[in-house]
């Protein structure tokens, strides 16, 4: 999968009254498509995140703690952007799905029904919070719930309030899950007391005081949705690749199993020598690992690089990470200084990276002078195109007419070019 296929937001309703509102002009003004579920309409919720560089679950009046026909497929997509570090909101029931997604519980309140205009406290947490930094220490939003949760270990606490201490939280890097309803605008609370008039009235002035209550709330609702959508933006890339390979990891040794040999002999072609450092960037399970500690020996340095998680344990499960220091990290900003390595090692990753262009000058970045680059892959161009039912792509990096001035121009003198049916080489050598 290309990153340029990725569609966008996918935000899952459950009630027409209980849409994006203000978040999803935050994402529409970042450019971000977003593709509504609505499963009060009887969309089926996706079974994958294909396509998806961010995931949203809206509100709703069912229990996160008891069935209904969207539950399953919608706990076990927040599981998915979990494992894959998609970025996620939860509002209202979406927060306390996401508190149950990753362990937590969600359970009927202890004290009423809670709805209209309060105020929350938000914790020093937000201070080094994506989203919420800069956020006042105490902020009037709009409460509409009866049900709460309790949060899974790790969790990050960031707001909460007598009532229901349990108000914002972040769960990793990139899940958000807020109880109360930062998303609405003037539309949005005419709305909610139309659909739940009993509940409104427990709040007699909830509409006629909504002017001025989101007068205050509006420039922090609106900072801490545009930095979201930012935050999405911007790693859309890297949520594209993470999205593809996660759900792929748990059997991606056993799709390839025989292919061992393969990459040892790859790895022979660059010519290392014992005491050198060595970097397999994109190393998946770590199938390259053997080989380039082999080469380089007990005193040599060999490093495995990975953008998706699910491959750095994939890496661990079969034994080799003992062979390499893993690192999580992007392979277009490797965390290390110039001239760190003397050879890298890429198999299928150039036609991942959103720009393969600026992926090479960053290799060439790390890469002593004189130091070998080799890209692989077990199966040639024309085989793999026609595996996948296509032509070959003019357009193809890994084109000889494309890759060759794009080596040279990144800093990488070609040595070798080799697309033969059952494998594809192309080794360059450092200039500088």
């Amino acid at each position: 999968m290309s990153p340029a296929q990725v569609a966008g937001v996918l935000v899952v309703e459950h009630m027409p009254h209980e849409g994006p509102y203000a978040l999803g002009t935050a994402l529409a003004a970042a450019g971000l498509p977003v593709r509504v579920c609505r499963t009060w309409a009887g969309d089926a919720v996706p079974d994958t995140l294909a396509d998806v560089v961010a995931l949203v679950v809206m509100g709703g009046p069912m229990a996160a703690y008891e069935d209904f026909p969207s539950r399953t497929r919608e706990l076990a997509l927040l599981r998915a952007a979990l494992d894959a570090e998609v970025p996620v909101l939860g509002v209202c029931l979406g927060a306390q799905l996401l508190a149950v997604a990753a362990g937590g519980t969600a359970r009927a309140g202890t004290d009423g029904l809670q709805v209209g205009w309060s105020e929350v406290r938000l914790s020093p947490a937000v201070h080094t919070d994506p989203l919420f930094t800069g956020v006042p220490e105490r902020l009037r939003v709009l409460q509409w719930h009866g049900d709460t949760m309790d949060l899974p270990s790790g969790a990050t606490l960031l707001a909460s309030c007598d009532r229901y201490p349990v108000q914002a939280f972040r769960i990793g890097g990139s899940a958000w899950g807020l109880q109360f309803h930062l998303e609405v605008d003037a539309p949005a609370v005419g709305a909610f007391a139309v659909a739940f008039p009993d509940e409104a009235a427990i709040a007699p002035a909830l509409v006629e005081s909504a002017p001025v209550e989101l007068a205050a709330l509006a420039p922090h609702r609106d900072g801490v949705f545009a930095r979201f959508a930012a935050l999405v933006a911007e790693r859309a890339a890297v949520t594209a690749t993470r999205t593809f390979f996660t759900p792929r990891a748990a059997v991606w040794e056993e799709r390839f199993t025989a292919q061992g040999p393969v990459y040892a002999a790859a790895v022979s072609r660059m010519g290392l020598r014992p005491g050198q450092r060595a970097l397999d960037v994109g190393c998946g399970s770590g199938r390259a690992l053997p080989a380039l500690r082999a080469d380089v020996g007990e005193e040599g340095v060999v490093l495995g690089v990975d953008i998706t998680p699910a491959m750095l344990t994939a890496t661990a499960k079969e034994g080799r990470a003992g062979l390499a220091r893993l690192l999580l990290a992007d392979a277009c900003r490797l965390p290390l200084s110039a001239g760190a390595v003397d050879g890298i090692f890429s198999a299928g990753l150039v036609n991942h990276v959103p720009d393969p262009v600026a992926a090479l000058h960053e290799w060439a970045r790390v890469t002593a002078p004189g130091g070998v680059l080799l890209l692989f892959h077990p199966s040639g161009r024309a085989e793999r195109a026609a595996r996948h039912g296509r032509p070959l792509d003019p357009d193809d990096p890994l084109a000889e007419e494309n890759l060759r001035p794009a080596l040279n121009a990144a800093g990488w003198a070609p040595t070798c070019y080799e697309d033969a049916p059952r494998h594809f080489l192309a080794r360059a050598v450092r200039i500088g």
